[in-house]
C-alpha cells in the first residue's frame, strides 16, 4: 500500500509509549471497588486522553449513585498513581522507534495531556528514551486556553511551536501552504480521541490501540491510516522514513528544528 512521506512525528506518551493506561485502570477501580464499582472499557475508553478535569467528569457521569466527590477522588487516584509512575515500563518497540528517528534527524516532539509534573515523574528513569527529545515536549498544562483531544490544538501546537513546522493555528482555517505542512506529519496514538485529534490536525495517524478498544462502539467519523498491534510491528520505510537497516546519516542530537518549545 502506498502511503504518504512524512517528515516530521509526533508521539502521545501514555498507553502508547509507556505502559501507563494499566496503572490508570487498577488505580480507578480500586477506588470503584470501595463503592462496589468497576470501570468497563466502554467507560475508559471516553476517559482515555481528555485532561484530568474532563475524564474524572466522564468517568464518574456513569455512578450518578455514589457518593464520591470529583476533587477527593483526584486526592486519592493521584496519591496512589504517583507511587507507581517510577517504574512503569516502556511499551515494546518503543526505544528502538524512538533512537532510530533521532539518529536519523527526523524531527520527533512529544504531545502528551500529562500535565508537566506527571511527565517527569513517568519519564525520569527513562531517560535514555525521553532524553532524545529535548524541549520538544507540550504537556496538557502548556496549553492553558487549548481544547483537549480530539480537538487538534495540541498536535498543532507541538508541530509548530516545539519542531518550527508552518501548519497554522488552532481554530483558524490553514492555508493551502499550512495544510500541505500538516500532511507532512505523522502521529502515533493508542486512544481513540488522540486519533480523532491527530486527523484533525489534517495530519497521517498510525493507532496502536489496546485490542479491548477494537471492540468499543463509537461514532467517529475519523479513521486512522494505519493500525498497529503494537510499535514493534511499525515499518518505518512504509512512510518514506529511513529503515531500521539504514546507518544513521546525521550526528545523534543534530535535529533540525526549532526549539521554541523550552518555555513550555
Amino acid at each position: 500500500m502506498s502511503r504518504p512521506k512524512v517528515e516530521y512525528v509526533l508521539f502521545d506518551m501514555d498507553g502508547l509509549m509507556i505502559d501507563s493506561e494499566r496503572v490508570y485502570t487498577d488505580v480507578t477501580n480500586e477506588i470503584l471497588a470501595r463503592h462496589g464499582k468497576t470501570m468497563t472499557w466502554d467507560i475508559k475508553a471516553g476517559c482515555m486522553g481528555k485532561p484530568e478535569k474532563e475524564a474524572i467528569a466522564h468517568l464518574l457521569s456513569f455512578f450518578p449513585d455514589i457518593e464520591l466527590d470529583p476533587e477527593e477522588y483526584a486526592l486519592e487516584r493521584n496519591r496512589l498513581q504517583d507511587a507507581a509512575w517510577p517504574s512503569i515500563p516502556l511499551l515494546p518497540g518503543t526505544a528502538r522507534l524512538v533512537e532510530h528517528l533521532h539518529a536519523h534527524g527526523i524531527p520527533i516532539a512529544v504531545a502528551t495531556g500529562s500535565r508537566r509534573s506527571k511527565y517527569a515523574l513517568k519519564t525520569a528513569h527513562l531517560g535514555h528514551v525521553f532524553e532524545k527529545f529535548g524541549a520538544r515536549v507540550v504537556c496538557g498544562d502548556d496549553l492553558a486556553a487549548a481544547r483537549g483531544k480530539p480537538e487538534p490544538d495540541i498536535f498543532l501546537t507541538a508541530a509548530k511551536g516545539a519542531l518550527g513546522r508552518n501548519v497554522g493555528e488552532p481554530g483558524v482555517e490553514p492555508t493551502e501552504a499550512q495544510r500541505a505542512e500538516r500532511a507532512k506529519g505523522l502521529v502515533f496514538e493508542d486512544a481513540m480521541p488522540g486519533m480523532q485529534a491527530g486527523k484533525r490536525a489534517g495530519m497521517n495517524v498510525v493507532w496502536v490501540p489496546d485490542v479491548n478498544l477494537l471492540d468499543v462502539p463509537h461514532d467517529s467519523h475519523e479513521r486512522p491510516d494505519q493500525v498497529l498491534r503494537s510499535l514493534e510491528d511499525f515499518v518505518p520505510e512504509e512512510w518514506g522514513l529511513p529503515p531500521y537497516s539504514a546507518k544513521p546519516t546525521v550526528e545523534a542530537g543534530a535535529i533540525p528544528v526549532v526549539d521554541s518549545a523550552s518555555n513550555a
